[in-house]
C-alpha cells in the first residue's frame, strides 16, 4: 500500500467519475424532466466509440474524432427522441423500459453489421501517449486528460444550467415539468435539447473510453448500469447529485478492487483472496445503492425544490 499505489487509484477514481458523469448528467435530466427510463443511453456511449474510432481512423485527427462522436450521437438522439420515444412520455415506465431495451438490442445487431462482429481498435492520441507527473507519481498522461475533459463538461454545465435561460428552463423543468409547460413554455422542444445534450455526452464517453479498451457491440451496457448506480445514490433529476454520485461510484468501484483484495490476502489463502476479493468489491457499490435506498430514497443530492 505504498503512496505510489493510493495516488494512481485515486486518479482511477476520478478517471471513473468523469466517464460515469458524462454518462449520467445527461440521463438524470431526462429521467427528471421527462419521466422517461431509457435503457438506450449506453447505446449511444458505444455508437460514439464506433463512430469515433472510425473518423480517428480516416482522419488520424482524434480532436475531428470528438466532434464526429458528438454530434452523430446528437443528431440520433435528435431522430429516436422525435420519432419513436416522444410518444411514450405518457406511458408508464414498464413500456419505457421494453422499447428502449429492444433499441439497446437492436443497436447491437446494427453495429455487429457495420463494423462486424470483432473489436475495434483505437490508438491514444500520439501527444498523449505519455506520462504526467502528478502529487510525485508518474500517471498516464491520456487518463489524466479524461479527468481534466469531466471538469471541463462540468464547469460548461454548470455555466449553461446556471447562468442561461436555457439553463433556467431545464432546472425548472427538473423542478415541475408539468409548471414549465401550463407557463406556455415549448416543452417538446426542451425535451428534445434535454435529449440531444445528453446523447452528445454519452457518445464523447464513449470516444474518450475508446482507447483504453476495445470497442465492441454491447460495451454500453456494463456502464449504463454503474450509471443508473450514479443516479439513484445521487439524485434523480439533480445534475450536483450526477457529479457526486459519479464521483462515490467511481471512488468505491475502483479503490476496492485493489484495496479490498490486498486485505484479503493478508487473511486468506492467496487463491482464496483473488478469487472472493474481485467478487465483494464488485458488491459495494450495490450495496451503497441499497442503503440509499432504504434511508434517504431521493438520493444524496437530491433536486433543490423552491
Amino acid at each position: 500500500m505504498n503512496m505510489s499505489l493510493f495516488v494512481a487509484q485515486i486518479l482511477n477514481s476520478f478517471q471513473l467519475g468523469a466517464l460515469l458523469f458524462l454518462m449520467s448528467a445527461g440521463l438524470t435530466l431526462v429521467f427528471g424532466i421527462m419521466n422517461f427510463l431509457n435503457l438506450a443511453h449506453g447505446s449511444l456511449f458505444m455508437v460514439g466509440a464506433y463512430v469515433g474510432a472510425t473518423v480517428a481512423a480516416k482522419t488520424g485527427s482524434f480532436t475531428i474524432a470528438i466532434i464526429a462522436a458528438i454530434v452523430a450521437t446528437m443528431l440520433l438522439g435528435v431522430v429516436a427522441e422525435r420519432t419513436l420515444l416522444r410518444q411514450l412520455y405518457a406511458r408508464d415506465h414498464l413500456d419505457q423500459v421494453l422499447c428502449t431495451f429492444g433499441l439497446l438490442l437492436i443497436a447491437n445487431e446494427a453495429v455487429r453489421y457495420i463494423w462486424g462482429p470483432s473489436p475495434v481498435f483505437i490508438n491514444v492520441p500520439e501527444m498523449l501517449d505519455g506520462t504526467v507527473r502528478i502529487f510525485g507519481q508518474n500517471y498516464p498522461a491520456y487518463r489524466f486528460a479524461i479527468i481534466v475533459a469531466g471538469i471541463v463538461v462540468v464547469l460548461g454545465l454548470y455555466l449553461l444550467i446556471s447562468r442561461t435561460r436555457l439553463g433556467m428552463l431545464i432546472r425548472a423543468g427538473a423542478n415541475n415539468a408539468n409548471m414549465v409547460s401550463a407557463l406556455g413554455i415549448n416543452i417538446k422542444f426542451l425535451n428534445t435539447v434535454v435529449f440531444a445534450l445528453g446523447a452528445g455526452l454519452a457518445g464523447l464517453g464513449g470516444l474518450l473510453i475508446a482507447p483504453l479498451v476495445s470497442v465492441q457491440p454491447g460495451m454500453g451496457e456494463p456502464i449504463l448500469i454503474l450509471t443508473l448506480v450514479v443516479i439513484v445514490v445521487g439524485g434523480i433529476g439533480s445534475i450536483r447529485g450526477a457529479l457526486y454520485g459519479a464521483l462515490i461510484v467511481g471512488l468505491i468501484d475502483t479503490a476496492a478492487r485493489v484495496y479490498m483484495q490486498i486485505g484479503l490476502l493478508q487473511i486468506f489463502e492467496r487463491s482464496v483472496g483473488q478469487a472472493i476479493g474481485p467478487a465483494i468489491a464488485s458488491m459495494l457499490i450495490y450495496i451503497l445503492m441499497a442503503i440509499v435506498l432504504a434511508f434517504r430514497p431521493q438520493g444524496l443530492f437530491p433536486v433543490k425544490h423552491g
